[in-house]
């Protein structure tokens, strides 16, 4: 039986990325976005890729930033896919607000997409799969949970902010037969950021993709993205001397 995966934040990046990944893999999709265009000309990219599959791609505008809007806008979708299995929340920004520069507006606006957008996206996801008896909810977090980077420190801190939402979640929801995977990415190589290549170990979002469906598919509780070598690096992160990470900032 086909799955069906709901993925916001679908327009670029890891989100896209996913996109294409699922329905290489055969499920049906509900993509979300602010942009619809991008979203129509992916529908598009997708249905071409795959001509002969029976496969549902439903699209929808949302801005998680409007969080009283996400609910009925994720439950309109919900109806027209026939449900959901599973949810990535993954729309999010990042920008860099060094600390003392004045970049409070920044900062609160990053935190209210990251953070504020994610709980509401996971609130709506969870009542919709207490309705259905059970389901999956993915959570696009970050290793800058784990790792003080300077000049992102609202990005670290609505990320850390997310992974704790995410395993409270998981705890408190799996005697409903919901389960709850915080996916924490290293550095990807999307346009959420500039030069992100100078940065180690950065992957594409294809790769990023392909090792976070594995995981989803696995119904893991946490996993890194990319494994190796941050699965191996894991117990330093947080503890990299911050001369390292002043060069890199």
């Amino acid at each position: 039986m086909q799955k069906t995966v709901l993925i916001t934040g679908a327009s670029a990046g890891i989100g896209r990325a996913l996109a294409f990944e699922f329905a290489a893999r055969g499920y049906h999709l509900g993509l979300t976005a602010r942009r619809v265009d991008l979203l129509q000309t992916l529908r598009d990219e997708l249905q071409a890729r795959h001509p002969d599959a029976a496969r549902r791609i439903e699209i929808g505008a949302l801005d998680v930033d409007q969080a009283s809007q996400v609910a009925p806008t994720l439950q309109a979708l919900f109806t027209a896919l026939g449900g959901v299995d599973i949810v990535v929340v993954n729309a999010g920004v990042n920008r860099f607000t060094p600390v003392g520069k004045g970049k409070l507006e920044v900062a609160t606006a990053l935190i209210q997409t990251n953070l504020i957008g994610a709980i509401a996206t996971v609130e709506a996801a969870v009542e919709h799969f207490v309705t259905r008896g059970g389901g999956q909810v993915v959570g696009i977090s970050s290793l800058a949970s784990l790792q003080a980077i300077p000049k992102q420190g609202a990005y670290c801190a609505s990320k850390a902010a997310f992974s704790m939402y995410l395993d409270a979640a998981r705890i408190e929801l799996k005697h409903k037969n919901i389960a709850v995977c915080a996916i924490l990415p290293g550095f990807v190589l999307t346009d959420i950021m500039p030069k992100m290549e100078k940065y180690p170990f950065a992957v594409s979002a294809e790769k990023a993709a392909k090792e976070i469906v594995t995981l989803v598919e696995k119904r893991k509780p946490r996993g890194i993205v990319p494994a190796w070598p941050w699965r191996w690096l894991r117990p330093l992160l947080g503890h990299f001397p911050d001369a390292l990470w002043r060069k890199l900032a």
